[in-house]
């Protein structure tokens, strides 16, 4: 076989991807090309930048033969080192490529050409659902990032239910019972259209305020950078039937939500809160489940995404699990042995410590 073509590599600022109509066209293109991840799409990215971008960021655009093959948006993070754009909301780094071209390719022909002089540069947060990991070599090396769960929906509800381990069956038939007896009516409530999107963003905002997060400064507001940028990204997929927002109600009181995204068979779930105060109740389990059984019953979802951090309560729900990744690449092999020898010494002096 061939030695596949050459990539060569334009420098642009970030803005372009969503002033240039082409360069928008060609990150979704190649986008639906490995995954076609929704929160990937070129508006998701164009909103993240607008909210979390400093102006520093840059998009590498790598053609082969004209053709554009890959984009990369990369920030340099000191005089010799750089890496994905990765703000916090974006569960996978912000790039997308021919699914032909492996990543590893792709890092060792930006950091030896378009970036200058580049010591280090590392892709971030990467799905090997999409992307397969690479082993170690000798100018790079890829290291754990988190573990997420997903959900495969198969055969029916009644059987997926079935399977489900005891206690929470058991759980969450007496807290409906409780409910029935209080008087209280617990039920879902489904948003998809672009003019409930904002009013579903001020609802999750007041409902994550009120908990832990509000003493983190990191629940959204409607004012804010975050809620801003979820409006923004919600109401813009909800215009293309891809935004989601399921909410549980005690009554006319919301007291769990799900931000979530949608593209053909696969949900992601962005975001999810739920009031804090209630501790008689597990809101955000009682969503899941009318939430699941929906999508069984609608048929049109076969897998849910949560790619946050996979916590104790995910395992209630699913066994299926995996580990996101990072790639990082250094210019010359001798780099990465000493970046090795200081990982080192950096572990054996926390274990004398602890010692």
């Amino acid at each position: 076989m061939p030695p596949s073509p050459a990539i060569v590599w334009q420098n642009l600022p970030a803005a372009s991807l969503h002033q240039d109509p082409a360069l928008s066209a060609a990150w979704n293109r190649l986008n639906a090309r490995r995954g076609d991840v929704p929160f990937l799409s070129t508006e998701a990215i164009t909103a993240s930048l607008d909210s979390f971008g400093t102006g520093r960021e840059r998009l590498l655009v790598g053609r082969q033969e004209e053709a554009i093959a890959a984009m990369f948006l990369l920030v340099r993070t000191s005089a010799a080192e750089w890496q994905s754009f990765q703000p916090s909301q974006l569960p996978l780094g912000a790039w997308v490529a021919d699914d032909r071209l492996p990543v590893l390719d792709l890092a060792r022909s930006l950091i030896r050409g378009p970036l200058g002089f580049c010591l280090l540069l590392s892709v971030t947060q990467i799905d090997p659902l999409h992307v397969a990991r690479p082993t170690d070599n000798a100018d790079s090396q890829s290291s754990d990032y988190i573990r997420t769960a997903w959900t495969e929906l198969q055969g029916s509800f009644a059987e997926y239910w079935n399977q489900r381990g005891k206690n929470l069956r058991q759980n969450m038939r007496k807290q409906r019972n409780r409910l029935a007896g209080e008087g209280i009516s617990g039920h879902l409530r489904v948003l998809d259209q672009p003019v409930e999107m904002a009013a579903a963003i001020e609802r999750y905002g007041a409902l994550e305020s009120a908990g832990w997060k509000a003493g983190e400064g990191t629940a959204i507001h409607p004012e804010n950078s975050q809620g801003k940028f979820y409006r923004r990204l919600l109401e813009s997929a909800a215009m293309r039937g891809e935004a989601v927002v399921f909410e549980y109600l005690f009554d006319d009181r919301v007291v769990a939500t799900n931000l979530c995204l949608r593209r053909e068979d696969v949900l992601v779930i962005l975001k999810t809160t739920y009031d804090e105060s209630i501790q008689s109740y597990s809101p955000a389990f009682l969503l899941s489940q009318d939430e699941i059984e929906l999508l069984y019953r609608e048929g049109r979802i076969r897998r849910i995404e949560y790619y946050g951090r996979m916590m104790e309560w995910h395992s209630r729900w699913t066994e299926n699990s995996r580990v996101l990744y990072h790639l990082t690449l250094y210019r010359w092999p001798l780099l990465q042995r000493l970046a090795e020898w200081r990982r080192r010494r950096k572990q054996a002096g926390a274990g004398a410590s602890a010692s």
